[in-house]
């Protein structure tokens, strides 16, 4: 290992140890805030001596939720976090807080190690840390589906005893109560907000709002079942319960749900890791290659090499994205994105933008604007045109912005490949040979 790579690491224990010095002494700050003191008066009298995670995790939550950059990922998660927890306010703020926590756990490490390893290439520096952003939505969001897969084999269970609980009091709505009262069960929330679906007023009305926040479609279909067996009431068919029925057919769908996303776990649990592995050893099979094979320097650093390398890192991040789509396990996971108010909306407002922005639009009655309207509806979008048209606008100035970057970083290869050009040959296996000019015809001799 070299001076420099140690000299590096060094750096970098180092900043590491000043950042976490400057966490401690924010952290003190914010516990001496009025928020944490409340928090330490509704402690009195029950708070533990020893040391409690759970007030760790409640601690950590208001912390993240005031940074900028971090309080976009608390609140993806939350939004996901608080259908499963329903009205769980405790609940849903220490599992965004532990989600997050181990995912900067794993993410803040990573990220050290890139800034080490590409210190000398900062092209692929900035590429593999906008790469590593992407990473975070997949730790996050296979951290909520364990958490839904937790669920729906809970379900199993739940289901299981209330066919046990209604043979016993031959009410929906009784057997759904007493099932629910298991706290230590996820599920059991479920099934408390159905209860008090099936008790309401307006049942029908409730019934419509929780097909909205369901978790799955199975929980959906359970409670449609049980409403309408309570609003209509339970029939023989072939001498059984037609609820029992329903429910054991709903059992079997969830049964079969199970071993296909255990299967999909199984099948992909390592191909995330492979897809992005070519990126994380780009940079150390080159320094390997160039200590070994002096010629290959030649390579690297010409434009050639560049848009090499360059052509991997998207070859690898469109592999990663496929992989990330096809180990979607299909769990009906809301879509927690703005689409009342999303960023696109708020960047239409601005007049001068609003301007621009129209001009691409097509006229209202034309037969574009027919077609682009007739496309929304088919993809069943819930964008408007303008968002579209702002969307392909952004995209293409990123784009361009992108490839001008791009040209200019290769062009300055080029020219300083061009200045620094070795003027020595290498044989197959890097030593060099020194070249002289021959007496008389002026060819050169390889010696």
């Amino acid at each position: 290992m070299s001076n420099q790579v140690i000299f590096y690491i060094m750096g970098g224990t180092a900043a590491a140890f000043v950042l976490i010095l400057l966490l401690y002494f924010i952290l003190s700050k914010k516990m001496q805030s009025s928020e944490y003191k409340k928090i330490q008066k509704l402690q009195q009298g029950t708070k533990e001596n020893k040391f409690s995670t759970e007030v760790l995790y409640q601690k950590l939550y208001l912390t993240y939720i005031k940074i900028p950059f971090i309080k976009r990922y608390v609140l993806k998660i939350r939004r996901r976090l608080e259908i499963i927890n329903i009205e769980d306010e405790y609940n849903t703020r220490k599992g965004t807080a532990k989600i997050l926590t181990k995912t900067l756990l794993i993410l803040v490490p990573i990220v050290i190690l890139t800034i080490i390893v590409t210190a000398s290439n900062y092209l692929l520096m900035f590429i593999l840390l906008i790469f590593e952003l992407f990473m975070i939505d997949t730790f996050i969001d296979g951290s909520v589906d364990k958490i839904d897969n937790q669920i729906l084999k809970e379900q199993i269970d739940f289901f299981s005893e209330i066919r046990h609980a209604y043979h016993e009091y031959n009410m929906v709505e009784e057997a759904i109560y007493q099932v629910s009262q298991d706290d230590e069960k996820q599920v059991s929330r479920q099934g408390e907000k159905i209860y008090e679906i099936l008790i309401s007023d307006d049942p029908e009305m409730e019934l419509e709002k929780y097909y909205d926040i369901a978790p799955n479609s199975f929980l959906k279909e359970f409670a449609g079942i049980s409403y309408l067996t309570k609003e209509f009431g339970d029939r023989k068919v072939d001498g059984a319960s037609l609820y029992l029925k329903n429910v054991n057919n709903i059992t079997q769908e969830m049964q079969l749900e199970i071993l296909k996303r255990d299967k999909l776990n199984y099948v992909f649990q390592s191909l995330s890791v492979i897809a992005i592995a070519p990126v994380l050893l780009l940079e150390p099979l080159k320094k390997w290659a160039i200590s070994n094979f002096s010629f290959t320097a030649s390579w690297y650093e010409g434009k050639i090499g560049m848009i090499v390398q360059i052509l991997i890192l998207i070859i690898t991040f469109l592999s990663y994205i496929l992989v990330r789509k096809l180990k979607d396990n299909g769990s009906t996971a809301i879509n927690t994105k703005n689409t009342e108010n999303p960023w696109q909306a708020k960047l239409y407002k601005k007049k001068l933008i609003k301007k621009i922005v129209d001009l691409f639009i097509p006229k209202d009655g034309t037969k574009e604007y027919r077609k682009v309207q007739q496309l929304l509806k088919d993809a069943a979008s819930s964008q408007k045109m303008e968002w579209l048209y702002v969307n392909r606008i952004t995209l293409a100035i990123v784009t361009f912005i992108a490839s001008i970057i791009i040209f200019n970083q290769l062009h300055a290869v080029a020219i300083n490949y061009i200045y620094t050009e070795p003027t020595t040959d290498y044989d197959i296996i890097g030593r060099s040979v020194r070249k002289r000019p021959k007496e008389g015809n002026g060819i050169n001799r390889t010696r």
